[in-house]
């Protein structure tokens, strides 16, 4: 059985664990390691963090969060309607030098690009679209 599955949350930091079980749930009932799950789910909670505070920066919108499988893989796919932007176009951060002369913040999707296999974002329909893949570890 595939556990593929389709949610729709508000935009609020509330909503957040009922979106990552039910994705542990699925990525576990996929077959997949529980390293890849709590990779998985740390992205993922990163992206919805961030398009609820930087993007719509207010309760009252929603956010579509589709998972399917397919092979050895698991796809996530991120719908919002905040304006339009890429998270992907964003510079590595400058991860030298003394870490207290560091600004707070801006590691994220950094972190999300370390621990899922490929990305990648298009902007469609008036809709911020972010698609995450993770493949089964051997």
């Amino acid at each position: 059985m595939n556990p593929s599955f389709e949610i729709t949350i508000g935009s609020e930091v509330g909503e957040i664990p009922g979106v990552s079980a039910r994705l542990e749930e699925a990525m576990r009932e996929y077959g997949f390691s529980p390293e890849d799950i709590l990779d998985t789910q740390l992205a993922v909670e990163e992206v919805i963090t961030n398009i609820i505070v930087h993007g719509y920066r207010s309760p009252g919108n929603t956010i579509h969060l589709t998972c399917r499988f397919t092979g050895d893989m698991a796809v996530i796919t991120v719908m919002d309607s905040a304006p339009r932007f890429d998270p992907l176009s964003l510079p590595e951060p400058e991860l030298d030098g003394n870490i207290d002369d560091r600004k707070i913040g801006g590691l994220g999707i950094y972190l999300v690009r370390q621990v899922m296999d490929s990305l990648s974002y298009t902007y469609e329909n008036d809709k911020n679209i972010l698609t995450l893949q993770k493949k089964k570890s051997s």
